[in-house]
C-alpha cells in the first residue's frame, strides 16, 4: 500500500510502500497529529521514517492495489 505524507513548508512530500493495514496506519497517524508526537512508520524494506506529528500536513493512505499481468485487451 502506499502512503504520502505531507509535511509544512516543505515542497515534496514523502512517498512509501508499507505491508500495514490501511486502519492500523490511521490510528498511528491520529494518535501522532492529536498528541503532536512522532510519526514512525516502516516502509517495506524496514526503513523507519520518522515526522514529527505538529509538522504534518496531511497523510494519504492509498488502497492495496493488486499487480496487473499481461499486455490488457487490444
Amino acid at each position: 500500500m502506499e502512503i504520502k505524507i505531507g509535511v509544512q513548508n516543505v515542497g515534496r512530500e514523502i512517498v512509501l510502500e508499507s505491508v500495514e493495514d490501511p486502519d492500523s496506519v490511521a490510528k498511528v497517524v491520529e494518535a501522532a497529529i492529536t498528541t503532536g508526537s512522532e510519526l514512525r512508520l516502516k516502509d517495506d524494506k524496514g526503513r523507519l521514517i520518522i515526522v514529527p506529528g505538529k509538522a504534518l500536513a496531511y497523510v494519504e493512505i492509498g488502497a492495496e492495489e493488486q499487480r496487473r499481468v499481461g499486455f490488457g485487451q487490444f
